[in-house]
């Protein structure tokens, strides 16, 4: 059995003695550490156990235009390198400490792990937007109050607290293994009828459902999970991130989402929740092209804008594009009377001609592609009958 280490990683030609510092920690706390160095900028400061040259795979230091392509390329070579070692069943945890740049670098390396793997990063910027840095993993950030230059009365006390946090995650590691019926699904505001009727109906059946809230990183944050292979099927209800990728909302799907889905080859059951709408800000955020169209206030920051038809062409290529490169059957399942409780008669963007358009075009550009059953069901989305269909094609899937 391979043995595990904690690696702490940092730009040992500016941070060697921070790094050795909270290597220090590690060990007096029991812990095995492996010392990573990914400076691009001269000779480290201390002894690494690995060296930036081990990192490149000992491919020969390139001349870089700029730090910024000599940080970027760094960083992808770290990426293969903690990938490989996490293959290898060696990666107990990692800690990364640094400013801008040291961030930049190694946070893309954490957020390739699985989510689970304890991942620690002490930064100069944890106390501003972290969302570039964390997106949809599991990074814990933790300010470092002063620059991590120097070892001094506040460093030493914040380092040593990240070291001893590490240290007690992989002590107390947490033995939660998805079991054979662990189900990742999508929900909205607007889709909950549905989602919540589909959950209790599967749990009852002894699943155990993980929902995620279709707000960009939601659905992004389900695919991780299954590419952690944390999840054993999916049933992708509520596809409105979409919307927000194609028109330009606030919640964007991301240009890689569906691939890890219909890569994974688990049960999948697709549907077309909330894309009836796309997702602004505050109302007098909403940009000026769109003043004319029909819009909802959902509430003081939150305008939602009807998806009108030549959007829902392009929504519906969008997906077909992505999805048809399935490498196992899966089921879209259409729910012709409405996409969400936005979506019904008496309701601001009830609109089925548009609809309509939708509907077609995703049919007409998976034609031909087997693995994609369409499967239209006569209900609105949040009719019990629609969540009894989805519940009764998932398990079409999972029976196979």
């Amino acid at each position: 059995m391979a043995s595990k280490f904690v690696y702490a990683i940092g730009t040992m030609d500016t941070k060697g003695v921070e790094l050795d510092y909270v290597a220090d920690c590690l060990r007096a706390a029991g812990i095995q550490v492996q010392v990573v160095d990914v400076g691009t900028g001269g000779l480290p400061m201390g002894q690494p156990d690995v060296t930036s040259n081990e990192v490149r795979g000992n491919a020969p230091d390139a001349s870089y235009k700029s730090r910024a392509a000599a940080v970027t390329a760094m960083g992808e070579a770290l990426k293969t390198y903690l990938l490989t070692e996490a293959d290898a069943g060696r990666v107990s945890g990692v800690i990364g400490i640094g400013g801008s740049g040291g961030t930049a670098l190694i946070t893309p390396a954490m957020r390739s792990l699985a989510i689970g793997v304890p991942k620690v990063m002490v930064s100069t910027v944890a106390s501003g937007n972290t969302a570039p840095y964390v997106d949809c993993s599991d990074i814990t950030m933790m300010y470092s109050v002063v620059d991590v230059a120097g070892l001094n009365v506040v460093s030493r006390k914040v380092l040593g607290n990240a070291a001893h946090a590490m240290a007690g995650m992989v002590q107390h590691s947490v033995n939660a293994v998805a079991g054979a019926a662990t189900l990742g699904m999508t929900m909205f505001g607007v889709t909950t009828p549905c989602v919540d009727a589909v959950r209790k109906q599967l749990e009852m059946t002894g699943h155990q459902c993980l929902v995620f809230h279709a707000t960009g990183t939601g659905g992004r944050a389900m695919e991780q999970l299954v590419e952690s292979r944390m999840l054993n099927g999916v049933l992708d209800i509520t596809t409105t991130e979409v919307a927000d990728e194609v028109v330009g909302g606030v919640f964007p799907a991301g240009s890689q989402r569906f691939r890890k889905l219909v890569e994974s080859g688990l049960p999948l059951v697709l549907s077309l929740g909330a894309l009836d709408m796309v997702n602004f800000g505050a109302q007098e955020t909403v940009p000026a092209q769109f003043s004319d169209r029909t819009f909802h206030v959902h509430n003081a920051q939150v305008t939602l804008m009807r998806t009108d038809a030549e959007e829902n062409r392009q929504i519906a290529r969008w997906i077909a594009t992505r999805i048809r490169k399935t490498v196992s059957p899966m089921f879209v399942m259409i729910p012709e009377l409405g996409l969400s409780a936005l979506d019904a008669p008496g309701q601001p963007f009830h609109d089925p001609d548009i609809n309509a358009i939708l509907f077609r075009e995703l049919e007409e550009h998976l034609k031909g592609y087997e693995a994609c059953q369409v499967v239209r069901v006569r209900q609105h989305i949040n009719d019990r009958g629609f969540a009894e269909s989805v519940v009764q094609h998932y398990n079409i899937l999972a029976s196979r």
